[in-house]
């Protein structure tokens, strides 16, 4: 016991959490309302802009469709988390201290990791020169500010995942007058049960996206792609939804991560090498029965819960509770009267159950919608946030023997 416990001094606890993506925003306001009678705890959260990036809705900023500019210091009003406004440049976890802009300092006695992915530029050469992104809502709106400029061409949009597939079907519904080309190493769907794969595809075909299964980009050029063999693809704009990135700030500051950068943490998503640390979203390597979790915002959210909640039970002695989620749907937008949405086991394989057309898009609509309802029940009622699916034999993990 320290010196001013034993002398009946009240220390106040400073939880620091990086990153406002939903995750980090979840962790926040569900610690913020379950401390906010305390005087004791400080919860602070940190992010490079007030305006709340809305990912699931970047394609459609892409296009020029205004959507609601929602602002983080608003989503926290009600409960006690204050908002620091900067980037987060050093993390020195032995000090304990984060750095901010390179010129403040916050010291923490408990930090909450979220600075999660980026698209990944560096890999391929010319992206970072030649290609459009979707990091952000500035960056959607400089990609809708071209598309509105060209009058014609093509776009290819370079990655078949989830992403790469909204994007070009929104595009091309949006913008009929320009050719648009998907290009990616698997088929869009792929992970799809073949029925619903099929109604994706045909949704594409329709729209008049040209479709470029099992090719990869080996250089973008301006006003073109190269493919690995050689082929040139022509392109008067490129957007970029091949492959993410994580911030090198957990490796510089000493954390565990994986190969890929993330994080590595222990069953209640604190790091395996430095317990006052929580990893949450796509910055965390997450195992459960299944594997390592992929970043979405289904499992992004409960994993920003799950840290404030382990924070909880620390700081009562209790012993923090293991993380488990199991995914449950992949819904996809094809333009904004279209959708197609693959129900899921725990482990994300597909279910023969899937929705299609009108009803799925609003089903997507009503998904992607959902956060800020969410953490607004949650500054009322902490512990309405803390239901998900929990997957039950699939998120069991398994010593080794």
């Amino acid at each position: 016991m320290s010196a001013q416990h034993e002398a009946g001094v009240t220390t106040t606890h400073r939880v620091v959490v990086l990153g406002a993506g939903y995750a980090g925003l979840s962790a926040a306001i569900q610690l913020a309302s379950r401390v906010k009678r305390s005087e004791n705890v400080q919860v602070t959260l940190v992010n490079a802009q007030e305006r709340f990036t809305e990912r699931l809705r970047l394609h459609m900023t892409a296009t020029g469709q205004r959507l609601a500019e929602l602002n983080i210091p608003e989503l926290l009003e009600g409960t006690s988390a204050r908002f620091v406004r900067g980037w987060v440049t050093a993390v020195d976890a032995d000090a304990k201290t984060v750095r901010i802009d390179d010129e403040r300092v916050l010291p923490y006695d408990t930090l909450v990791y979220g600075l999660g992915g980026v698209a990944d530029t560096a890999t391929v050469p010319g992206v970072e020169d030649h290609a459009y992104t979707l990091n952000s809502a500035q960056d959607a709106e400089v990609l809708a500010d071209r598309l509105a400029r060209l009058g014609g061409g093509t776009v290819v949009v370079a990655g078949s995942g989830l992403t790469g597939v909204e994007s070009a079907a929104e595009i091309a519904e949006r913008h009929p007058e320009l050719n648009v080309v998907l290009l990616g190493r698997r088929e869009p769907g792929a992970a799809m049960n073949p029925k619903a794969k099929a109604y994706l595809r045909s949704a594409l075909d329709r729209l008049g996206v040209r479709v470029r299964s099992g090719v990869e980009v080996a250089k973008v050029l301006p006003g073109a792609v190269e493919l690995v063999g050689g082929e040139t693809v022509p392109a008067d704009t490129v957007l970029w939804t091949s492959g993410t990135r994580v911030s090198p700030l957990a490796a510089s500051a000493g954390l565990t991560v994986d190969e890929h950068g993330r994080v590595v943490t222990d069953a209640t998503l604190r790091s395996v090498s430095h317990s006052e640390v929580y990893a949450v979203g796509d910055a965390a390597a997450i195992h459960q029965g299944y594997g390592v979790m992929h970043g979405t915002c289904q499992g992004g959210m409960p994993t920003g819960v799950h840290a404030a909640l382990s924070i909880v039970r620390a700081l009562k002695g209790k012993q923090p509770k293991p993380f488990r989620f199991g995914y449950y749907h992949t819904p996809v937008s094809l333009g904004r009267h279209d959708a197609v949405v693959q129900f899921t086991r725990p482990d994300d394989s597909p279910r023969r159950l899937y929705l299609t057309g009108r009803v799925a898009a609003r089903y997507k609509e009503t998904v992607t919608a959902s956060p800020w309802p969410t953490w607004g029940r949650m500054k009322k009622m902490p512990a309405s946030g803390a239901f998900w699916p929990r997957g039950g034999r699939f998120t069991q993990v398994r010593d080794a023997r």
